[in-house]
């Protein structure tokens, strides 16, 4: 059952509480993290396989699979399967491809023209979590938009299964995605191995993916000590229902689960109107507990999680704002008011209709989001993430007239004298 706390009783000490998640009081994750980070600078692909026989408990001869192995694997599953994967991969890319967009040319001043290009990150590192779960649909999530924005190499990791390879639904979507290779590396010694480099894995320059905390702290410090950057801090998931008197108690318990199911760190959060619909809720938890086959994982998450119940629905999204969810489903009949007043969530649901889960695999939008409070500064992953954008200049001759004295006035008041001469010299010519 979900732990309740009524909202008029809690302290401001409280709410920090309850909205503070996924820490590392003692350190312990950030120096396992460490120590793996340098074992893999240091040693390479000898490192890559005993950290694999350490964690995965495999014994790795290669350390990829090439494009032969991805074709036969992918030959695995099913035709119904494939359609599936199929169609998730085309609405995430019709969606996606309208932000790739070309911005117009702006004159400033007559004479002063300046615009900004888009120009793809060349390598990019896409991370697949494979513990628990593995994750066809999160390939798709960061190798589309990675197509579309015109990357060059794009390199995959994920952890090997049993069998020291990959799935089929992975080979599959590695074949939509016309990626013809995968590194068989998992966890935080897979973000070290794409920053770094190894003898197999190739050093890129970002670092996308999702995954537990002791992935999420290694690119963290990644970024830190490296020239390597990262899409977002999106570690363990998490969802926040927002719920009035007219939500459904089944939907709702089937949402939390569904977020409580990833790992038994997850997150799962009710803020109700309605002390009557959290009971309920509870009821329907223990009722689809008992019908999951990830039952016992999904009940330590919940054990994690609570509900909380305010007086009104303005009160509820407050405390969703502070919190800053991954992801926030509103289930009331009145969610059209209410969605100008999110300020802080990765992805949003809408009406009693839309769960999280059509987020996750086949509506279109990207599920790899901020977590832990980041969605209050981070958006989740689009095509612009993939992209730089690259501002551009040009001056005529009556566009330096027009600006030349402006920039020589502030370059003296800072008191940069080069700066100003840069403009000078040129003025002086056109002048003679």
């Amino acid at each position: 059952m979900l732990k309740t706390y009524q909202y008029e009783q809690l302290s401001a000490e409280d709410i920090d509480r309850l909205t503070l998640r996924n820490t590392d009081p003692n350190n312990a994750i950030q120096d396992t993290v460490e120590q793996i980070i340098t074992q893999v600078e240091q040693n390479g692909d000898d490192a890559l396989r005993q950290l694999a026989l350490k964690y995965d408990q495999i014994s790795l001869d290669a350390l990829y699979l090439d494009e032969a192995e991805i074709e036969a694997l992918a030959a695995t599953i099913s035709r119904q399967q494939q359609r599936a994967l199929e169609i998730a991969f085309q609405n995430i890319h019709k969606f996606h491809a309208t932000q790739l967009k070309k911005e117009r040319t702006v004159e400033t001043m007559p004479g002063v023209t300046c615009w900004r290009e888009v120009r793809p990150i060349e390598k990019v590192g896409l991370y697949i979590p494979g513990g628990s779960a593995v994750l066809p649909s999160t390939l798709l999530m960061l190798g589309v938009p990675a197509r579309i924005a015109g990357c060059k190499e794009i390199v995959v990791c994920s952890p090997p299964q049993k069998d020291g390879k990959v799935n089929g639904f992975i080979a599959y979507c590695l074949k939509l995605l016309q990626i013809k290779r995968i590194y068989l590396t998992g966890g935080a010694q897979a973000v070290a191995a794409m920053a770094y480099g190894t003898e197999s894995v190739p050093r890129v320059d970002k670092i996308f993916g999702p995954g537990n905390q002791f992935v999420t702290k290694a690119k963290s410090l990644i970024q830190s000590r490296t020239q390597v950057s990262i899409d977002m801090p999106a570690g363990p998931s998490e969802v926040l229902v927002i719920a009035d008197e007219s939500a459904n108690a089944d939907y709702i318990a089937a949402d939390l689960l569904a977020q409580a199911e990833h790992g038994a760190d997850s997150q799962a959060v009710l803020v109700s109107t309605s002390s009557t619909l959290i009971e309920a809720v509870n009821q329907a938890l223990q009722q689809q507990l008992g019908e999951l086959p990830r039952a016992a994982i999904a009940q330590k998450a919940i054990e994690n999680s609570y509900a909380i119940c305010t007086t009104d629905i303005t009160t509820a999204l407050a405390f969703s704002n502070k919190y800053a969810p991954e992801h926030l489903i509103i289930q009331s009949d009145d969610w059209k008011r209410l969605v100008y007043g999110v300020q802080n969530a990765g992805s949003v649901f809408l009406g009693h209709l839309t769960p999280e889960s059509v987020g996750d695999y086949a509506s279109g939008t990207n599920h790899t989001l901020p977590t832990s409070g980041y969605a209050r500064s981070y958006s989740g992953v689009s095509v612009d993430s993939f992209v730089k954008k690259i501002t551009f200049q040009q001056l005529s001759q009556d566009g330096l007239r027009q600006i030349g004295s402006t920039v020589e006035i502030l370059a003296e008041l800072e008191g940069l004298q080069a700066h100003k001469n840069a403009v000078s010299i040129r003025l002086k010519d056109l002048e003679s």
